[in-house]
């Protein structure tokens, strides 16, 4: 099973009064120093007994998760530099949570600066931990406060697992040797809330366009509007609005992350439509990828479309029931084109492998950019792709008059020769804009386009490694962009 679950980014741009619990601290290139939030008996000092499991010795429910919490701080601190510790104001809290979907932490930083000595770019917010590394001190130190203040703060889901409430059975895997199995691996979720933490995150408003205080982030002088070439700094609030929901148009622009984008990531999915009588629908398509059934390349596939029509509720093309005889004749040794709506991806899916498909296309019901197909089901084992509704209806329509009936559309699931997954045409990565806007998500995390899952995607993914940097993920060489270098 692959979670996806949704991170919640709430970032808190203020300066806030924060009480000091208990603190463990990490030592390596840079110093973070884990400020213990809970009161005692509860979230990391939950007495609770624990039976110590994968690399982490603790015997208490509240020991596992700091040991786990120091061990992802150590994976940062050996990547990043800095002169200047840095202090997350860490806790466990109840979170929004449901028995099917729930919060799984937060962060963000606690204050941000502009104009300080070392800042890169003048009139620009950063947050506190950057902004120190930066300056080369801790800029909220001073003779009323000589202990200075939390750069980070971070919360995470007490319930989590715990009640029928709050995702049962799904609790945080404590161990730290990344065989989490069907369980939620802790560690890759502090990875990711310290990432933002540490700087993975613009203080701009996306529902708004409005910069915060009236300045933009540094994060802002890398979004490029990929339509218009326009970067956010340069662009009015409306533009930024726009940007902001244009699944595909807003690509990361720093010089790092495209160099190294072609490590890490592996090509995107295509369809491709070829041979005699195809007319003004041959050629190459972009497909978004569906979370079930083999991935496109693993093995090849290529074979005639036929459109699914007949289904004995009546409508066409959903495939939202099992497939008539007639409508499985049709989809037999084929691949079924379908419609999107009604019923889940997988449901369509499942549908049509057993009426003998051997692959599945679904035309999206809705104008916009390319999306991939959400969904869980181990039985499926047709690979399936989803086209926009101006490609699919222009294929369905050729295949359905096309003059000569002897040659009928024939589709290859391949993978481009060119094209990265989770990439612009030029190679430069994608920005999570989902349409419509979606808040601690959107413009803050890279696209979900990627393959393979990045670690500061905005769910939480089983197949993540772990790692902070190329040739396995992007998050360093964006940070080496914004100025942690």
């Amino acid at each position: 099973m692959t979670f996806n679950k949704p991170f919640s980014l709430k970032s808190t741009v203020v300066a806030l009064g924060l009480m000091f619990g208990a603190m463990t601290s990490a030592y390596s290139a840079v110093s973070i120093i884990i400020q213990n939030g809970n009161a005692p008996g509860v979230g990391f000092n939950d007495p609770t007994p624990a039976t110590p499991v994968g690399g982490n010795p603790g015997t208490t429910l509240g020991e596992q998760r700091l040991f786990a919490f120091t061990y992802a701080a150590n994976i940062w601190g050996a990547t990043l530099t800095s002169n200047v510790p840095v202090k997350v104001f860490a806790s466990f809290v109840p979170l929004a949570c449901t028995a099917n979907s729930g919060t799984l932490g937060s962060a963000g930083a606690t204050s941000v600066f502009l104009d300080f000595p070392g800042a890169l770019k003048p009139g620009t917010l950063y947050g506190g931990a950057l902004a120190n590394k930066l300056a080369g001190f801790d800029q909220t130190v001073d003779e009323d406060n000589p202990d200075g203040t939390a750069q980070i703060v971070a919360r995470f889901n007490s319930n989590l697992g715990l009640n029928a409430n709050c995702l049962p059975g799904s609790p945080f895997y404590l161990g730290v040797d990344n065989n989490h199995g069907d369980l939620i691996d802790f560690t890759a979720v502090l990875l990711h809330e310290l990432g933002h933490g540490l700087g993975f995150q613009t203080f701009t408003s996306g529902l708004t366009g409005n910069p915060f205080a009236g300045f933009p982030s540094i994060w802002d002088h890398f979004l490029l509007d990929n339509r218009t070439n326009k970067l956010w700094t340069e662009m009015v609030p409306q533009e930024r609005i726009d940007s902001a929901i244009s699944v595909t148009g807003l690509s990361w622009n720093g010089a790092n992350v495209t160099a190294a984008a072609p490590k890490v990531l592996s090509k995107a999915s295509s369809l491709n439509i070829r041979g005699r009588a195809f007319g003004n629908v041959k050629g190459d398509y972009e497909v978004g990828d569906a979370s079930f059934g083999p991935p496109i390349g693993a093995t090849p596939l290529e074979a005639p479309i036929n459109v699914v029509i007949d289904q004995e509720d009546g409508v066409t093309g959903l495939a939202c029931l099992p497939l008539n005889e007639a409508s499985a004749a049709q989809v037999k040794g084929n691949i079924a084109l379908v419609t999107r709506g009604a019923c889940g991806f997988t449901v369509k899916a499942k549908n049509v492998q057993n009426a003998g498909a051997v692959g599945m296309i679904v035309v999206d019901n809705v104008e916009g950019a390319v999306a991939g197909l959400g969904g869980s089901d181990a039985t499926i084992t047709i690979p399936s792709v989803r086209v926009t509704k101006a490609d699919g209806e222009l294929i369905k329509a050729r295949q359905l008059t096309r003059e000569n009936k002897k040659f009928g559309l024939v589709a290859k699931f391949e993978l481009s020769k060119t094209k990265l997954a989770g990439s612009d045409n030029q190679g430069r990565v994608l920005v999570n804009t989902p349409n419509p806007f979606q808040p601690g998500s959107s413009v803050s995390h890279y696209t979900t386009a990627t393959k393979p899952n990045q670690l500061m995607e905005p769910a939480i993914n089983g197949d993540l490694t772990q790692s902070v940097v190329a040739p396995f993920d992007l998050t360093f060489e964006l940070f080496k962009d914004i100025g942690w270098q």
